[in-house]
């Protein structure tokens, strides 16, 4: 898959293109729905797929105070993306100058002049331009004059309860079921297990005291941190050094908190120790930690003893998680 990060790294030509629109945090089932529609429109029409979105939530600089943390981080979205099967994403910077970008101007620079549109697809909240004035309405009037098409691509919701409706498929309720520590749910929403990515950091080495070493991740890893809590799970490496090559994967018993025990830890830190493995060397590579399932909610315990006791069985039990 092509990256660009503007309008102007888009090569002369570069059309006819099939263009889905989003911000595409988690590039979860409904998002899919979208790419997928778009994927089979550039196929009947020999046309590349391309993905535009953004590299932070519209509201993270429209309106901080309202803006929610992200499922995942853009290098996560892009690899995500990139899985899809679409030609190329457009990563747009979605700075203050871009929230000032009007929605007729934002059409002509990106849409017809950089990629050539033919076709574009969108959900049905979709809007864009400065202060939110573009809507689908005005995206079809704009297809009308410049020569493309706009479909809307019907929310993937969940199968209606004996309450009502299903709920549709968003990156809020994906929130929702990873502060709750339902990973398990979250990632039947994301079509795939939800991950952290981020540099593996020396801690207080307490794992490794205990018998349990593990891979800590860097304060300034992306992705939505689930509950406090122990789950079953998989480290990933991400980039090669050495005898670790990229992609290699790893069983992993993965700790999500402060620390309760020892009362020392001031903030939520995300450790994974390696099932039946020793003598890896992780510091300093980028991992990805998956979460497949929740074991346990964090507790303090009384003394070494019965933590020690306690993480062997969390271990035990990950690895029967995770034994097909």
């Amino acid at each position: 898959m092509i990256v660009f990060r503007s309008a102007d790294e888009v090569p002369e030509g570069f059309g006819p293109s099939v263009v889905a629109i989003g911000k595409f945090d988690g590039v979860h089932a409904g998002h899919r729905a979208i790419i997928e529609r778009a994927l089979v429109d550039a196929a009947t029409g020999h046309a590349r797929t391309v993905a535009v979105t953004f590299d932070r939530n519209p509201l993270a600089t429209i309106a901080p105070e309202h803006c929610p943390p992200v499922v995942v981080g853009v290098d996560q979205k892009l690899d995500l993306l990139a899985a899809t099967g679409v030609d190329a994403t457009l990563m747009l910077a979605f700075d203050e100058a871009l929230a000032a970008v009007p929605a007729e101007q934002f059409v002509e620079d990106y849409l017809v002049r950089a990629l050539g549109t033919t076709r574009v697809l969108v959900g049905a909240d979709f809007r864009f331009g400065n202060g939110g004035a573009g809507d689908v309405a005005f995206l079809r009037a704009a297809g009308e004059r410049h020569g493309f098409s706009v479909e809307v691509v019907a929310d993937v919701a969940s199968v209606p309860s004996g309450d009502g409706e299903g709920r549709r498929v968003s990156s809020t309720w994906i929130r929702e079921l990873l502060a709750a520590g339902d990973v398990d749910r979250a990632a039947k929403l994301l079509g795939h297990p939800h991950a952290m990515r981020g540099e593996v950091v020396h801690g207080l080495r307490r794992g490794r005291e205990l018998g349990f070493p593990t891979a800590n991740l860097s304060r300034d890893a992306t992705g939505f941190v689930p509950a406090d809590g122990v789950y079953a799970g998989w480290l990933v490496i991400r980039r090669r050094d050495g005898e670790l090559g990229s992609g290699a994967r790893y069983p992993a018993a993965i700790s999500v908190g402060t620390n309760p025990t020892f009362d020392d830890v001031p903030e939520r830190v995300v450790e994974a120790h390696v099932i039946d493995r020793t003598g890896l060397d992780l510091y300093g590579q980028t991992v990805d930690v998956e979460f497949v399932s929740r074991i346990r909610g964090m507790v303090a315990f009384e003394g070494v003893e019965k933590l020690t006791a306690q993480i062997a069985a969390d271990v035990d039990a990950a690895r029967a998680a995770l034994t097909p």
